[in-house]
């Protein structure tokens, strides 16, 4: 443990009555803070590709402004994760803008859409993309939001994606999961052409042991891991004082070192100062103490995505893609994209399904309030009639 952290730690405290009060925050006012300086990038190898990538890397989901990226960027940063749908579909443009000058040094990760399943969908998506970025080729294409093995096996998708790398548009293969992370994985490691490079997960400090250990068998099968949703929502919450949990949760993803990067989210400056500043550096017990706060904080209303409470759904509500769309509006506070991602649930998996029914019978073995938050993603989300 470095001095500083000892420090904090020794003032701190180890009592879980302590990690209860407002002392942590209280004492850290008597912690003289060091001027932030960009840390040396460190750098893992995203398994098959070959690419050495910084293990804090960009996600410029939320991203509006090309500067903070050119910053990151001229600080060693080396790749970037965007779609087209994010910031109402001006995200690529926006990485285009920050890459000008730059191409060279960084690598460029984006998504074809959901419902593109044909050669052709496939390819506008690639040639739209690629004007929008400004750039004649990308390092990782992804299949985005997998679900099940469904695409991942699809013979015409793999064509178009062969072509694409034939044509030098795309270098190496990719997908991305929120839902049935571990069967989507399982399906990646048990392909025997290996056809897949990358799998981009979402993956915290409140993530469960089954999630863990299929991605050390990716990892093992040469899969460059890469992790979102790293920081458990980013919640604000008053129980955590003007501490903040997400340099703390960066750090308790990388210490896995099966994870090869995160992709936080950096709207701002002082999130990319922030977030950069856990690379190359260790988990310490100081963290260990503020994930306990910020997790016992969250509880009530977080949700681990592990879908567990879907099987427990006679109607077959998509439980965990609705919270997670109400946590893309309220933690997030981007209605755009949480509207987005709530229409491509189907009517029948909606939450206004759950009107129906006069007793919610899905349980959330997190406990987990279903009718309320389902109740909730109505009130935020819901613009489309129900259908039977």
């Amino acid at each position: 443990m470095r001095r500083r952290e000892f420090l904090k730690a020794g003032l701190v405290g180890t009592t879980s009555a302590l990690i209860g009060t407002d002392a942590i925050a209280h004492v850290l006012q008597y912690v003289a803070a060091e001027p932030f300086a960009f840390p040396a990038p460190v750098y893992r190898t995203l398994g098959r590709t070959g690419l050495k990538i910084t293990v804090v890397s960009f996600g410029a989901m939320l991203t509006p402004e090309a500067e903070v990226m050119e910053v990151a960027f001229d600080h060693g940063i080396n790749y970037v994760d965007t779609a087209r749908r994010y910031l109402g579909g001006r995200s690529e443009e926006v990485v285009g803008r920050a890459l000008k000058g730059r191409r060279d040094r960084v690598y460029i990760a984006t998504k074809l859409h959901p419902a593109s399943l044909t050669k052709a969908s496939i390819f506008k998506d690639m040639e739209t993309s690629l004007k929008a970025l400004g750039t004649d080729y990308v390092d990782v294409i992804q299949l985005h939001n997998l679900t099940d093995n469904a695409r991942i096996v699809n013979p015409e998708i793999r064509e178009a994606l062969l072509k694409l790398r034939e044509q030098g548009k795309a270098r190496f293969f990719g997908v991305t999961t929120h839902t049935n992370q571990v069967q989507v994985l399982n399906a990646l490691i048990e392909d025997k052409d290996a056809f897949f490079d990358t799998a981009l997960v979402g993956y915290n400090f409140k993530s469960g042991n089954e999630l863990a250990e299929a991605i050390a068998k990716a990892a093992q099968k040469k899969i460059g891991i890469i992790a979102m949703k790293t920081q458990a929502g980013g919640y604000k919450t008053d129980a955590m004082g003007p501490i903040s949990p997400h340099r703390a949760a960066l750090k308790w993803v990388l210490q896995d070192k099966n994870v090869t990067a995160a992709i936080p989210g950096m709207r701002d400056m002082a999130e990319l100062r922030e977030d950069v500043g856990a690379m190359g550096v260790k988990l310490t017990y100081f963290d260990e103490l503020i994930l306990k706060r910020y997790g016992a904080a969250v509880q009530p209303y977080f949700c681990h995505f592990c879908e567990q409470c879907e099987a427990t759904c006679p109607s077959g509500v998509a439980i965990g893609t609705i919270n997670r769309c109400v946590m893309y509006a309220e933690a997030y506070k981007n209605r755009e994209l949480a509207r987005e991602t709530y229409d491509e649930v189907p009517a029948k998996a909606s939450a206004s399904v759950c009107l129906d029914c006069e007793t919610c019978v899905a349980k959330c073995v997190h406990g987990l309030d279903i009718p309320a938050k389902m109740a909730r993603a109505r009130k935020l989300l819901a613009k489309r009639k129900h259908v039977r």
